[in-house]
């Protein structure tokens, strides 16, 4: 199961064509896609327009809608965080350690485009597409 960050679907939205867009495009329709609940509610609101967030959450919520947290995964997100420091790396954003552990518990891949998942792949197992 491959899960989609927000990174990679705003740029989908915006039409921004990079090498994660173009896999991502060619994954929609053949291959199973998940997205996590937080991912959702990121993405969904960068939408201006109802028009475009009602085209939007069809999209999204036809995927597998994947929770993202609770009691497990925070405290591993936290060990995972901590590990990461002894390296001399810092996660900007806790969502993203949160991510990257879900997907690692789960056994996820993750189809991104931010370089804070970089670290879960080098020193945590994090398997990217």
């Amino acid at each position: 199961m491959i899960l989609v960050d927000s990174s990679v679907w705003v740029d989908y939205f915006r039409g921004t064509i990079t090498a994660q867009t173009d896999k991502l495009d060619s994954l929609l329709g053949r291959e199973p896609l998940a997205i996590g609940d937080l991912i959702l509610a990121e993405v969904l609101q960068g939408f201006d327009s109802e028009r475009d967030f009602k085209a939007a959450q069809r999209l999204l919520t036809s995927l597998l809608i994947v929770e993202i947290g609770g009691r497990e995964i925070a405290v591993q997100a936290a060990r995972n965080y901590r590990l990461l420091r002894r390296h001399g790396v810092t996660v900007r954003k806790t969502i993203d350690t949160m991510i990257a552990t879900r997907c690692i518990e789960s056994g996820f891949d993750l189809l991104h485009s931010d370089r804070d998942f970089d670290a879960f792949a080098a020193y945590l197992g994090l398997r990217v597409v």
